[in-house]
């Protein structure tokens, strides 16, 4: 996995990780060619899309190291980092949310309701995937686009989503099959049967106040 910067750079990501070790014996490998002009220090000037290409290469690389991230399955845990910022803990990885600037947020990350349309944008990516590789066909050109709109009455809420799935490599002949098998993503079906939400809140003490239990309209 290589970053190709405009400064000229090429920074490959790879892992050691020797099978029938400890996963604390593990790294993540970053690698990049040395040029005259470096003088005997190493630099590298990233755009900010190089370093976010970067950033997600590293983070891949250094869950597949760890082989057994942190965390209980079924579990998220949100806590406030600075004003509308937050931290999304799954599993022992790290997600973070944000308010746009026009919203008085910073704009760091995304909104909880960005995640959620890219959610279902990525669940419909990985069934997409599944099935290229079912059938033997590159998942090369692959991309899922998400276009959503907010409802204009209350309550607030998305009012409507659309997909559009870019598989280069698949015959005609499979559009309906991949269709088929991306409309039942697990999100998607999740929407369609929309789960029970209990919500519970407490004080400071840990003493219930209030409970609710509602099911969500779909």
């Amino acid at each position: 996995m290589k970053v190709e910067t405009r400064c000229g750079r090429t920074i490959g990501v790879t892992r050691f990780a020797p099978s029938g070790l400890p996963a604390s014996v593990g790294r993540v490998v970053v690698d990049t060619s040395c040029a005259p002009y470096d003088e005997g220090e190493m630099w590298a000037s990233l755009t900010a899309e190089e370093a976010r290409s970067l950033a997600g290469l590293l983070l891949y690389q250094a869950a597949a190291v760890e082989r057994e991230p942190a965390g209980s399955p079924g579990a998220a845990e949100v806590t406030p980092i600075s004003g509308d910022a937050f931290e999304i803990r799954v599993r022992g990885h790290v997600l973070t949310v944000d308010q746009p600037l026009t919203d008085g947020g910073k704009d760091t990350a995304p909104t909880p309701v960005e995640l959620f349309v890219a959610a279902v944008a990525s669940c419909a990516a990985h069934y997409a995937g599944r099935f290229l590789d079912r059938h033997g066909l590159a998942r090369e050109g692959l991309s899922v686009r998400a276009e959503y709109r907010m409802a204009d009455d209350r309550p607030a809420r998305v009012a409507g989503l659309a997909l559009t799935v870019q598989a280069p490599s698949l015959p005609p002949r499979r559009l309906a099959a991949l269709r088929a098998m991306v409309s039942h993503c697990t999100v998607t079906n999740t929407l369609a049967q929309a789960p029970d939400i209990e919500l519970e809140v407490r004080c400071s003490s840990g003493e219930a106040v209030a409970e609710t239990s509602q099911k969500v309209q779909a």
